[in-house]
């Protein structure tokens, strides 16, 4: 079977760290509202992200949609009236298909923080299952559960005889092992930059 046409197939390593690459924009590639791509260390399309607003709500929401390399919508995320935020299954947004939400705990120029609650056993419980720390500006992003890191960002640079940092348009996400849900660290990610400028 020929599948020279056909986009590569994302497989990752759970026994070492992955690497992907966050961009806003991509040559060639035309996304609603020019949202975020994730691509790996050869440059293949792995994740990216639809920016829209909703027009099905009566709330006046603002819509990301996270695809895979394929256009499969994969999680739907809206930003509430309250500055939280919600992750739905697929192009959905009824209660049945609810993932996580994610509030805002603190946010200043120099950290941000917020808690991530996923739907199950725990959900009227107000302990948070994952919780992001970091530096929007910086580029820093650290999400824990419990105790254990399981994805941060971080700039990039050059190696020369000065330190020049790749624009920060442009930076890494590392995976660590034992995590396997790589969606929802892309939808968390998209989260924690959310309405950040990355032209600066």
């Amino acid at each position: 079977m020929d599948t020279s046409s056909s986009p590569p197939e994302y497989q990752a390593n759970f026994e070492i760290p992955v690497d992907l690459f966050v961009s806003k924009k991509h040559h060639g590639l035309t996304t609603a509202g020019g949202g975020l791509s994730f691509t790996d260390a050869s440059g293949n399309f792995v994740f990216r992200v639809d920016d829209s607003r909703s027009d099905k709500s009566t709330l006046p929401r603002h819509k990301r949609t996270l695809l895979n390399a394929s256009g499969t919508p994969l999680i739907t995320i809206y930003r509430n009236q309250n500055g939280s935020w919600q992750g739905f299954r697929g192009h959905n947004s009824e209660e049945k298909d609810l993932i996580f939400r994610v509030e805002r705990t603190l946010n200043t120029f120099r950290r941000t923080e917020f808690e991530v609650f996923l739907v199950g056993e725990n959900w009227e419980d107000s302990k948070s299952d994952f919780k992001m720390k970091g530096c929007p500006f910086q580029r820093s992003c650290t999400i824990y559960k419990g105790n254990s890191i399981v994805a941060q960002t971080s700039l990039m640079y050059k190696l020369g005889i000065q330190k020049m940092f790749v624009p920060r348009c442009r930076f890494r996400l590392t995976i660590f092992p034992g995590f396997v849900d790589h969606a929802l660290v892309m939808a968390l990610i998209v989260i924690f930059f959310d309405g950040r400028k990355f032209w600066i």
